[in-house]
């Protein structure tokens, strides 16, 4: 039945477990971007953190259906909860297609994009970690969405560029469709994380 203690604070742990999953996939997406030969492999590792994520999701789902009090408001929980675990799929869905499309080595710019996916990842940790207590930790945890507001900047700058590159330097149009998707998809999951940045700063700003 439903749990009525005040302000139940183990949702946010587990939004810090789910952050964590997002990160540890962008760096599995640049350990394939790095070396090509290990696609196979991180393939299966994604899938496997992509099911750690789903449960971690389904934990946090299940004890919002349980608890009476939340910390903060119900769509709010539901929204980061499902922001984090669509993080992960976006990454499986790259390292699936690099693999399906058999791309080899990476190209530059994609690398660039996974190591932006990294910082961004890392500073959404970094913001869960401190959401906890949003009074005190307003101004830090602010401080991390704007970083990733501008690493998601930078990856709409850098996206653009390679995409032009890509199609200046590649004389194969299967080549070219290839990349442009993966590229896609990179910078679709530099846009999420922003997303998932936007609604922190949302929560921020109802409960600080």
């Amino acid at each position: 039945m439903f749990n009525f203690k005040h302000k139940d604070n183990e949702f946010f742990d587990l939004f810090v477990d789910s952050a964590n999953y997002f990160n540890k996939g962008a760096l599995l997406m640049n350990e394939v971007m790095r070396d090509y030969n290990k696609a196979e492999s991180k393939m299966k590792e994604i899938i496997d953190l992509e099911h750690d994520a789903d449960d971690i999701n389904d934990r946090i789902i299940d004890k919002l259906n349980q608890t009476f009090i939340t910390p903060i408001d119900r769509e709010d929980i539901y929204a980061l909860a499902n922001g984090l675990d669509d993080g992960v799929d976006f990454l499986q869905g790259t390292i699936q297609r690099m693999v399906l499309y058999r791309t080899g080595e990476a190209r530059e710019g994609a690398i660039e994009l996974t190591q932006l996916l990294i910082e961004s990842t890392d500073e959404l940790v970094k913001a869960f970690t401190l959401l906890k207590n949003i009074k005190s930790n307003q101004h830090k945890i602010l401080d991390h969405t704007r970083r990733i507001e501008k690493l998601e900047s930078e990856g709409d700058r850098l996206y653009r560029k390679e995409v032009a590159h890509l199609f200046e330097s590649c004389v194969n149009p299967i080549e070219v469709i290839k990349w442009k998707e993966v590229l896609e998809y990179l910078e679709n999951t530099l846009d999420h994380c922003e997303d998932i940045s936007d609604l922190i700063r949302g929560v921020v700003m109802k409960y600080a």
